[in-house]
């Protein structure tokens, strides 16, 4: 039986991520975890690229902008979407995660989900850093270890 599996090491790899201004009190400590996720596993400063776009709806294409121009092995969307009074949130998320999954499959490279999805304030606050860790920094490791996976395949 011939088993494959990745590795939490970095180097070598080059990573994006694209990260929405709205709700930056959250996503600039996404990007904080991200950043630190990837230097703590072996990425090189050089081979990180932060693409920042206006709003979480607008993460899918700038992802896949960047997957078809090359050049990276993995990319890591950051946002922060609270839900509110209406089904707003709900559209939001469902839309960019398809999207997300879509650009992946297309691309033959991980595009990973790092977007905060919160009923509220402070589930996104508990999210981003503080008792529920932080998505950046998970979201991170998973794509480092996806993109392992994938050297290997």
């Amino acid at each position: 039986m011939t088993e494959i599996c990745g590795a939490l090491k970095g180097d070598g790899l080059r990573l994006a991520f694209v990260v929405s201004r709205f709700n930056s009190i959250f996503t600039e400590q996404l990007l904080k975890g991200a950043h630190d996720a990837a230097l703590r596993h072996g990425v090189a400063e050089e081979a990180l690229t932060v693409v920042r776009v206006p709003g979480a709806n607008e993460i899918p294409l700038a992802a896949a902008k960047l997957a078809k121009r090359g050049g990276v092995d993995a990319i890591v969307a950051l946002g922060a979407v609270i839900d509110g009074a209406t089904d707003h949130a709900m559209l939001i998320n469902t839309s960019v995660a398809r999207a997300l999954c879509q650009i992946g499959l297309e691309a033959g490279i991980p595009v990973l989900n790092g977007i905060v999805c919160a009923h509220n304030l402070d589930q996104a606050v508990e999210r981003s850093g503080s008792k529920a860790g932080n998505k950046g920094f998970d979201t991170v490791c998973a794509a480092i270890e996806a993109a392992n996976v994938l050297r290997q395949l």
